[in-house]
């Protein structure tokens, strides 16, 4: 069935931006960026029609960049230009089978659309979405099906962030703030405890042997890489002498990326006999002392009070790479070798019962989205 015919489509109104503020005063207004973090920071004061008001639950889409959907949660607010409101016929259609079936057809649109700086969704390509034809009371059980599906892999996902959220307070506990150092830990360059070492720009044009390299997409949000599986290979002439081959308990850095979030973030890489190298876009660290804890020395660079203290410039601003001269000065607090040790064995049985989590994630991720595909095509009923 044809979505036009069973939903209302309202594209939000051109307020006039020079009666925009971000303090507070009017009434909130819902941009295009605030359609996925559902949450407003700018606020129009002025008049407006009442027939753009967004209240709690209405469905809308962010019509440039990419083309989501959302059940908004940010309160009483106003629907600006280049975001629609998608209103249902609930006589016809149930809107909890509009939000989880459009997206995937949103989806769709979005890959086959061209562009050359962003993105353009039209109402039109809105309304010519096709969903599968069933009654009403079928849509309703399939929406059901789909919330229970997606309650289950948020509930996962939320025992993720809690076992990170675990980790960073037994830190807290154990050695206080990293950059206030309240506890009075001696304190050490990173320098004198390990050696550095940038990587190297492999270039695709070569053939013969074959190795997996780590590059900064392979960082994400991780601490560690165990699992090999997911490193890409390249082929080389000849392969790279033993210095530039990754041994277990090597930390890299990113040394140089786009996005300054990404500059500085650091893991533990554990790659047994395999051989590994690392990308010219990537620093990485060989401890050489036994008074430094590497699990100790990457839950360090997880906290983002000591990562932005440490790779900030003069201005305060992110910087946009880093080197090992930066690295080596690094001044932190180091704690006595026994206490990491502690710290580092709690920290191991979190991420024991994170990964088992993870495994759950992607189970009730993969179940979820079989659900789905199954829902769109009609066979789930």
């Amino acid at each position: 069935m044809k979505l036009e015919k069973n939903v209302e489509i309202l594209s939000g109104f051109a307020f006039k931006s020079n009666l925009f503020n971000t303090e507070g005063l009017g009434i909130p207004l819902i941009r295009i960026r605030d359609v996925t973090s559902n949450s407003v920071s700018t606020y129009f004061n002025g008049n407006y029609k009442d027939e753009f008001i967004v209240e709690n639950g209405d469905l809308l889409v962010g019509m440039d960049g990419q083309f989501n959907l959302i059940e908004w949660r940010g309160g009483k607010a106003l629907l600006n230009q280049r975001v629609c409101k998608i209103i249902p016929d609930l006589n016809k259609i149930d809107k909890n089978f509009i939000k989880y079936l459009v997206p995937k057809a949103l989806k769709e649109i979005e890959d086959k659309t061209s562009f050359v700086t962003v993105k353009h969704l039209t109402v039109k390509k809105i309304k010519d979405i096709i969903l599968p034809k069933v009654p009403i009371e079928t849509q309703k059980r399939i929406a059901q099906i789909l919330d229970d599906a997606a309650a289950l892999r948020d509930k996962t996902r939320q025992l993720v962030k809690e076992y990170d959220a675990l980790a960073q307070s037994i830190f807290l506990e154990m050695f206080g703030d990293p950059v206030r150092n309240e506890k009075g830990w001696e304190k050490e360059k990173l320098g004198r405890l390990g050696i550095f070492k940038n990587g190297l720009n492999y270039s695709k044009s070569e053939n013969g042997n074959r190795i997996k390299v780590i590059g900064v997409g392979d960082f994400k949000s991780f601490s560690e890489i165990k699992n090999l599986d997911h490193i890409s290979f390249i082929e080389m002439t000849e392969l790279p002498k033993d210095d530039f081959l990754l041994k277990d308990e090597d930390l890299l850095f990113v040394r140089s990326n786009g996005n300054k979030e990404l500059v500085g973030r650091c893991l533990m890489v554990f790659v047994g006999d395999e051989k590994v190298s690392y990308s010219g876009f990537c620093i990485r660290f060989r401890k050489s002392s036994s008074l430094l804890n590497t699990v100790y020395l990457v839950q360090l660079f997880q906290r983002k009070e000591f990562k932005k203290h440490v790779f900030k410039n003069g201005r305060g601003a992110n910087i946009q790479n880093i080197n090992q001269e930066l690295l080596n000065n690094i001044d932190f607090q180091l704690p006595p070798i026994d206490l990491q040790k502690q710290f580092a064995e709690k920290i191991t049985l979190i991420e024991q019962q994170k990964e088992l989590a993870k495994q759950e994630l992607k189970e009730s991720e993969d179940l979820f989205n079989c659900l789905l595909q199954k829902a769109f095509k009609g066979e789930l009923t």
